[in-house]
């Protein structure tokens, strides 16, 4: 029996400014199935997906929902359709609980709790939902919030259900859990909407593909009749490699030693609790951990910017001298010929000035060669173009504000700077962190570089599929702990994630 159509959009299109983000697209999405939407950055799902949800409204085309036109306004109108989009981000009030949550917004603000926790549980055991409707957001994982938040749809009706990355930061056990309930769901007839990167997904839970390069739909395909190489084809408009090498390095010696590594925050939390391990020249020492774990104070605190209660961190020259870290400034750090490198998580904020160009960018890491106001721009300016070049960063010149640059191109001048630096150690955090399969791969290829070059890459990741093809040793971190080192290429995705869960983490640990 075919299942019916349950929302068509027809000759969709939305400009912002000069950029057409959805040029003429039409889809159809239908009950009983998963549709994947895939696409490069830019390439225009989520926008998409946000005037099907009601945040934007288009700039011509039309929505039809079971053959009849509907005209969505706003978030409320979409819910009144039954169409509900659960964000990457949660919006949810810590305070309350998982119900209080549920029906904030309705009934005129009257909340007979208990009624309401009676629905929610019911929700929840139709489907394979794992909550307590009466425990406080605050107490919960991630998983549980994300719970939340689709249940609070289902509760208000909506049979059409959009998730924006909905696997991002959840774990292996996590992930699989979801997909069984999304699977319920598909059984009871929702129309299920996911966007995401991660093509093994798409092939585990999807029931059809439709993939968007450039604000353009290309077509939509049957999951049982693709894989993921002629998906990735499809979105980048050419053949792309998936292979991700990994070769050994020769002869690995020690670059970095953290010993008992203890980091308290200024609310008296600890964020790391005795953290030890090695980093290896010519290594790719992969980070894993459920989000807020430890990974950001690790990075900081071995790059002088956080600061530490106790422990050890020690650099090793070619010599053979060792050069603690622990109480130094990052200034001071470089002035004792440490070659370090750090690409942080936020590549504005920390690892680029948005309103210089490439060429004012590269100068940050030498302004000191300089004389007073009279600074070389020779060598920065050769940098830049080369960068530009090499790493097909797409902008208008070197000069052009790198924040009017997409997440891609501000993540290869970020990773370009640093390497050109020739660290002998290079500390990267999420580094591939929403960007498209094609960029993903080139930023895989430099690290891959560097390491066979000699030097000691750190690479945290939030992908563990790519940390298990990607890197040699995986640190697991949960609650600030070392929970592990594991061979990558002799361990399972199961096994790192339960690593990543095996520390009660509820509220951190205390000093």
């Amino acid at each position: 029996m075919e299942n019916k159509c349950a929302i068509e959009m027809r000759n969709i299109t939305k400009r912002f400014g000069q950029v057409v983000a959805n040029d003429s697209i039409n889809l159809k999405l239908y009950r009983g199935e998963i549709l994947a939407l895939l696409g490069e950055n830019g390439s225009g799902k989520t926008t998409l997906m946000n005037m099907l949800s009601g945040i934007y409204q288009p700039d011509a085309g039309e929505i039809f929902k079971d053959e009849e036109q509907i005209y969505i306004h706003s978030p409320r109108e979409a819910y009144e359709y039954g169409i509900g989009m659960i964000h990457q981000h949660y919006k949810l009030i810590e305070v309350f609980s998982a119900t209080q949550n549920i029906i904030l917004g309705l009934n005129d603000g009257k909340m007979d709790l208990s009624a309401a926790e009676k629905k929610v549980k019911e929700i929840c055991d139709r489907y394979g939902f794992e909550i307590d409707p009466s425990k406080k957001v605050y107490d919960m994982s991630v998983s549980q919030k994300q719970t939340i938040e689709i249940v609070k749809m289902l509760y208000r009706g909506a049979d059409i259900l959009i998730l924006d990355e909905p696997t991002a930061v959840l774990t292996p056990q996590e992930t699989n859990k979801l997909f069984k309930v999304l699977k319920n769901m598909k059984m009871d007839g929702k129309a299920i909407v996911i966007i995401t990167h991660k093509l093994h997904e798409v092939m585990d839970v999807s029931d059809k593909v439709a993939v968007l390069r450039k604000g353009q739909y290309i077509g939509t395909v049957n999951t049982s009749e693709t894989n993921p190489q002629a998906l990735t084809d499809m979105m980048v408009g050419h053949a792309v490699s998936l292979n991700i090498d990994r070769p050994k390095y020769a002869e690995p010696k020690k670059k970095l030693i953290v010993e008992g590594l203890t980091c308290i925050d200024a609310e008296g939390i600890k964020k790391l609790d005795s953290v030890s391990f090695c980093a290896y020249t010519g290594e790719i020492l992969g980070v894993a951990g459920i989000s807020g774990s430890g990974q950001k104070e690790l990075l900081e605190a071995m790059t002088g910017l956080y600061p530490v209660k106790e422990g050890s961190i020690r650099f090793i020259n070619d010599s053979g001298s060792e050069v603690e870290l622990v109480g130094l400034t990052p200034k001071r750090i470089r002035a004792t010929g440490v070659g370090m490198a750090f690409v942080p998580e936020d590549r504005l904020g920390m690892g680029l000035v948005g309103s210089m160009g490439m060429t004012g960018n590269m100068m940050l890491r030498s302004w000191k060669n300089g004389r007073g106001a009279l600074l070389k721009k020779k060598e920065p300016e050769e940098l830049a173009n080369r960068v530009w070049k090499d790493l097909d960063v797409v902008t208008p010149g070197v000069n052009y504000p790198v924040r009017r640059l997409s997440g891609g191109n501000v993540q290869k001048v970020l990773v370009g700077r640093e390497i050109a630096s020739q660290p002998e150690v290079l500390l990267t955090a999420y580094a591939v962190r929403g960007l498209d399969i094609n960029t993903s791969y080139t930023i895989y290829n430099l690290l891959t570089e560097q390491k066979m070059n000699g030097v000691a890459v750190v690479y945290v990741g939030e992908d563990l599929d790519v940390l298990l093809e990607l890197a040699d040793r995986i640190l697991v971190l949960c609650g600030g702990q070392v929970a592990g080192v594991v061979d990558a290429r002799n361990t399972t995705k199961e096994e790192v994630g339960l690593m990543m869960t095996q520390f009660n983490t509820s509220g951190g640990a205390h000093e």
